[in-house]
């Protein structure tokens, strides 16, 4: 989808996307939105492309009409996080890049709440609005083969939670010992595009008291 309007065309994915999982188009098994586009799966062998093309434009249409069902409530979520020392790795270097201190960029990560705005891989990894900084942040020249799970890293003007452990080329500046996603399959992924996340400084001492613990939602 297009639009000068960043937000209007996430929030329009997401609706549409919502709609269609809830079995909105006939054949339609699957929808995953991201920040501005739709992957559906579908049954070739109740519908095709020309029909989804179909089915779907005419649904987002009476979805902006206002044919709406009611927005799921999002969640906030706290997040323990360490931005010290071996959990942090990047955090020197980035803030020597952006010629801030570690102290700002941790100040502004933990400022304020971001929002969730997709689920990436692997594993359902929690995509965030990044914090305010003084520029974008770079790649990693060489990725990494393997960040460990609840690796907290920069990338452009974004911020990612990787619930296991996986390659990468975003810059980790901190860790969380928390469980992200459910303990079986029937919990799933408790977290969902609009939720926000508010993350919480750990002190390196307390983060092995703290490994496992289980994604904790904030009291309303």
């Amino acid at each position: 989808m297009h639009g000068d309007d960043s937000e209007r065309v996430w929030r329009r994915v997401h609706r549409l996307a919502g709609a269609l999982n809830d079995g909105a188009v006939p054949g339609v098994r699957s929808a995953i939105p991201t920040y501005d586009a739709i992957l559906i799966d579908f049954d070739p062998v109740v519908t095709d492309h020309v029909g989804v093309e179909h089915e779907v434009h005419a649904l987002d249409a009476r979805l902006r009409r206002g044919a709406a069902a009611p927005a799921r409530t999002p969640r906030t979520w706290r997040i323990p996080t360490c931005f010290e020392g071996e959990h942090a790795p990047d955090l020197p270097w980035l803030a020597e890049h952006l010629d801030t201190t570690a102290e700002a960029i941790v100040n502004s990560v933990c400022g304020t709440e971001l929002t969730l705005r997709c689920l990436g891989g692997p594993a359902a990894a929690a995509m965030l609005d990044g914090p305010v900084l003084p520029g974008p942040v770079p790649r990693l020249q060489d990725p990494r083969l393997r960040v460990p799970a609840g690796a907290v890293s920069l990338a452009g003007r974004q911020a990612v939670i990787g619930p296991v452990a996986a390659p990468s080329g975003w810059r980790q500046i901190g860790r969380t010992p928390v469980y992200l996603l459910g303990r079986t399959v029937d919990e799933g992924v408790p977290y969902a595009a609009g939720d926000r996340v508010r993350f919480v400084r750990l002190r390196p001492d307390e983060f092995d008291k703290c490994d496992g613990w289980l994604l904790q939602e904030v009291s309303a």
